[in-house]
């Protein structure tokens, strides 16, 4: 991993760290997110605004919620990361892959695929 790959994991496990786990969303934007946000979510407007305003909103009403990452991945500019998230500690959760493009070392653009986990399996394997 280069210097840059291995600025870029860590900035998106502080990004982690404080959104999604310290539901602090405007310490986390302000150090982490680019100078513009471009975002894939179909259900999370695009721009740091945007952003912003979604996510105060989300964890005002889920307190509880927490993003468990499982495993992170790093090619150049994108990070990607394999995580389990939980909107209450009773939640079987969904297995979340969230994809991050940075440039200059700011999350710039996100992607992601969120699957509940389901009540039973075809199979004794985890989803994680």
């Amino acid at each position: 991993m280069t210097p840059a790959e291995e600025h870029n994991k860590a900035v998106v496990a502080d990004f982690i760290a404080t959104v999604f786990n310290g539901h602090r969303v405007d310490e986390g934007a302000e150090r982490c997110l680019g100078p513009y946000y471009r975002q894939h979510n179909p259900g999370v407007a695009d721009g740091r605004e945007a952003f912003i305003a979604n996510f105060k909103t989300f964890f005002a009403e889920r307190p509880q919620s927490t993003f468990d990452v499982k495993r992170m991945f790093v090619e150049g500019d994108f990070v990607t990361v394999h995580a389990h998230w939980k909107m209450t500690p009773d939640d079987r959760g969904s297995a979340v892959m969230d994809i991050f493009r940075l440039e200059e070392g700011r999350i710039v653009e996100h992607w992601d695929v969120v699957q509940p986990i389901p009540e039973t399996m075809a199979h004794s394997n985890t989803m994680f």
